[in-house]
């Protein structure tokens, strides 16, 4: 019969049948292989062995004194992100997203999503952040693009076509505008959602610069020049 005595890990390792060097997982599969072999109702089992298998297995499962502890890392918090470009944003549409644990879920957007909202995908909340975009950024409710424009209308205001996010435009520069470089067209910008206004558009426009004329164009107009002549 054992005294009284603590158990040393050698003599833990023992009564498990374990190596030094063995794991957690190995030593609970020892623990629970020498626990069925000694359980009182077993053929050779006993009170006595089957108290000293559970003490062995919590000597060598509690860490050293001196050890050090690391807490697990802690989980994330709150909903995770759903990162859209402006575009999706603005016009909404089907989407496929990874989650934190690897699952793939597809979701159903709708227009005139902001940054802050929140999405729901079954069981699932996502909250929406808005990534920046060289051709279209997004700044509240408001869309702002940026197009090239003849130098003359930029100088005197005219009237212009250009593609926008909502499609092909036709735009009235005034010289006012055409002064500061900027359009604002109400009520073109994001899609009124929830407590959300409709947004406006902002056109930023910039002198477009004149394509230089190719050597076959200047072999051209010599040519002509001459047979004029």
């Amino acid at each position: 019969m054992r005294s009284d005595s603590p158990l040393t890990a050698a003599q833990a390792r023992e009564i498990l049948g374990v190596g030094l060097l063995a794991t957690p997982q190995e030593l609970r599969r020892a623990f629970r292989d020498q626990a069925k072999l000694a359980h009182p109702d077993r053929p050779g089992g006993g009170s006595e062995r089957f108290r000293a298998v559970v003490e062995a297995y919590q000597r060598l499962n509690r860490p050293p004194p001196d050890s050090i502890i690391q807490p697990p890392a802690p989980r994330p918090s709150g909903p995770e992100t759903l990162s859209l470009t402006p575009l999706m944003a603005l016009r909404g549409g089907a989407l496929r997203h990874r989650l934190r644990d690897g699952r793939l879920i597809d979701i159903r957007l709708p227009p005139g999503l902001r940054a802050g909202d929140l999405v729901r995908a079954g069981r699932d909340l996502l909250s929406v952040t808005v990534a920046g975009d060289p051709a279209v950024m997004l700044r509240g409710d408001d869309l702002w693009i940026t197009v090239p424009v003849d130098p003359r209308t930029l100088a005197e205001g005219g009237r212009i076509a250009l593609d926008t996010p909502l499609g092909r435009r036709i735009v009235w520069v005034t010289r006012r505008a055409a002064e500061r470089g900027l359009v604002r067209i109400v009520g073109q910008g994001l899609p009124a959602r929830g407590g959300h206004p409709k947004g406006c558009l902002f056109i930023r426009l910039t002198a477009q610069r004149r394509s230089t004329d190719s050597a076959a164009r200047t072999l051209l107009r010599r040519f002509t020049a001459a047979w004029a002549a």
